[in-house]
């Protein structure tokens, strides 16, 4: 059995809890955005530790299920939370979407650490009434718990087919630096606190 995760001394960790999109599904590992967080860190000579606890097809009830254990583990200082996009695809009830995010981000903060809230959208052909309940709730959970929020991680891509792998749902290799520098305006405050 692995051990757990112990950071450097003096390192705090930061926690990804997402899905394929955190995962790198279909790349290197060394070429997601996660992996390339952590070279950013180094290089901009933050002491912080990268934790990729994402699963390709991931829900927000695996997260709910799996978050004490790793705040037990790895005790990050950040989590980047990115998480309800398999929840919405598959067309799970908003409202436990909702209630299992506002779980995880309450557990965290009862353990002192502060929550980036990754948003996501869907595709139209879930009905606008279902696709802009999904993506309200992340800014109402962002709103309610005062946590940073990126709105829309998929952001600078959407509607790029260069930037997809060929199943039209994940982005490649050239799309992982565009999905980092959306997400670190909202994670560097967070950083230098």
């Amino acid at each position: 059995m692995p051990r757990p995760y112990q950071p450097a001394w003096g390192a705090q960790s930061i926690l990804v809890l997402g899905d394929s999109l955190s995962a790198s599904y279909g790349l290197a590992q060394t070429s997601g955005w996660v992996s390339l967080l952590q070279q950013r860190l180094a290089a901009e000579k933050f002491p912080h530790q990268v934790i990729n606890a994402s699963i390709s097809g991931e829900t927000t009830s695996g997260g709910l299920y799996r978050i004490n254990a790793l705040l037990a583990n790895h005790q990050p200082k950040v989590i980047i939370l990115a998480l309800g996009a398999n929840d919405g695809l598959r067309g799970l009830s908003l409202d436990v979407t909702q209630s299992n995010l506002e779980a995880m981000i309450r557990r965290a903060k009862r353990n002192r650490a502060r929550v980036l809230l990754i948003g996501m959208r869907l595709p139209p052909n879930y009905g606008p009434a279902y696709t802009e309940k999904f993506h309200r709730l992340y800014e109402q959970l962002a709103v309610k718990y005062q946590t940073q929020r990126v709105p829309f991680l998929l952001a600078p891509i959407a509607g790029k087919r260069e930037y997809f792998q060929a199943d039209g749902l994940h982005p490649t290799a050239e799309a992982q630096p565009l999905l980092l520098d959306t997400v670190w305006p909202a994670l560097l405050p967070m950083l230098r606190r």
